[in-house]
């Protein structure tokens, strides 16, 4: 989840710079185009991830996701053209997409009851983590080395983290359960009823659930890709300098990994859907201010409280649908509301390339806070579903 996080984040790192490069011959509406071709490629993985860690197990999923986006950063670096390195980007986004559903399942189904949310919270502190490393890098190595260098690094999970994986990373109990091979631990799975998979979805008035966990993954995501797209250039339309405005990167990113562990803890006591409601509630707040000139120290403030707020507030959603939905279903599930999501994600970026391309920028803050208010609205419509036809506890989840 560290080298996905920088692989995500590396590209807004590295926008200014690519920009510049003439040699490689990007404009900004063409930047947008590529950030949103990579998260295509991620709404493919994601709904692909079900299905292919339900055939190989959740440990040779992970292995797998981690070769396609590593070996394709590979690609973009030695990348001669703006094309090019768009279908770098299109093929890493593929690897991406199947990871985040199939670590966060194999998590869910991992970690004690009690401490579900608080787990799925730290396993994503990997992927700020791997934020800031972008930041850093973006700050001290593409001064230095250029652009490409960042990309370079993105290939060292081939070569390290993918056979340290296979050797000594654990498989799913959810998983070997589904196949038999614990019986004293096969929950709904190992009873002998059938994988629900896309049925389980809509199984009943759960598919009105579905989709509004879908739309609010949607809001949510077009939010986080959007954002952390265009935060430095943004920050640096505003009159940042560049390094300051990777700063920025750095330290929204910062706030995401405490926001996460924050949000985890209080989900396990208020329930995930409680939490990422009122997270993207605050987080439109703080995305609209963001688009007015303020003192630096204050920007900094307001930046790492929009991180720690924006991240775990998509991340406690995915929390919610493995708290509501069964076993039998639950990897569906999360990579369905990721897949569904990465439209958001598509959109987000290049949402933001148009509002550079035509002058616009400075909504550009405005319109995230938007997709906070949506995701607001279809997390309320959630909890009444359930309210109203599964009872006030299931509402709570």
């Amino acid at each position: 989840m560290f080298f996905d996080g920088l692989d995500m984040f590396m590209f807004g790192a590295t926008i200014p710079a690519m920009l510049a490069d003439e040699s490689l011959g990007m404009e900004a509406g063409q930047a947008g185009v590529i950030g949103s071709l990579a998260t295509f490629g991620m709404l493919l993985g994601a709904l692909s991830a079900g299905l292919l860690t339900d055939a190989v197990g959740r440990r040779w999923g992970i292995a797998a996701c981690c070769a396609v986006f590593s070996l394709a950063s590979g690609l973009c670096a030695a990348a001669p053209t703006a094309e090019v390195f768009g279908a770098g980007r299109l093929v890493a986004g593929l690897g991406l997409g199947g990871l985040l559903p199939t670590a966060i399942a194999m998590v869910s189904e991992s970690a004690p009851e009690r401490r579900r949310n608080l787990s799925i919270g730290v396993l994503m502190t990997g992927h700020h983590a791997g934020g800031i490393a972008a930041a850093l890098l973006g700050i001290s190595l593409v001064s230095a080395l250029g652009w490409r260098s960042i990309y370079w690094v993105g290939v060292v999970p081939v070569l390290v983290v993918v056979p340290l994986a296979l050797l000594v990373l654990p498989e799913s109990p959810g998983f070997l359960a589904a196949r038999g091979r614990r019986g004293q631990r096969r929950e709904a799975v190992g009873t002998g009823k059938a994988r629900l998979g896309m049925m389980g979805l809509f199984r009943g008035r759960r598919g009105v659930t579905t989709l509004l966990f879908w739309f609010s993954s949607f809001a949510g995501l077009l939010l986080v890709y959007g954002v952390s797209t265009w935060l430095p250039a943004l920050m640096q339309a505003e009159g940042h300098p560049l390094g300051s405005s990777l700063a920025f990167l750095l330290t929204v990113n910062a706030g995401g990994i405490v926001g996460m562990l924050v949000a985890g803890r209080i989900s396990d006591a208020w329930g995930p859907m409680r939490v990422a409601t009122l997270w993207f509630l605050v987080t439109a707040l703080g995305t609209f201010l963001l688009g007015f000139k303020a003192p630096l120290p204050l920007t900094y403030a307001l930046v790492f409280l929009v991180g720690a707020f924006l991240f775990s507030a998509q991340t406690m959603v995915y929390a919610a649908v493995a708290h509501v939905f069964p076993a039998q279903s639950r990897a569906t599930a999360i990579g369905w509301t990721t897949g569904m999501g990465r439209f958001g994600a598509v959109f987000g970026p290049g949402m933001g390339g148009w509002l550079f391309a035509t002058g616009h920028q400075s909504w550009g803050f405005a319109a995230f806070a938007l997709a906070a208010v949506l995701g607001t609205v279809m997390l309320l419509g959630v909890a009444w579903t359930m309210r109203r036809w599964e009872g006030p506890a299931s509402a709570q989840t």
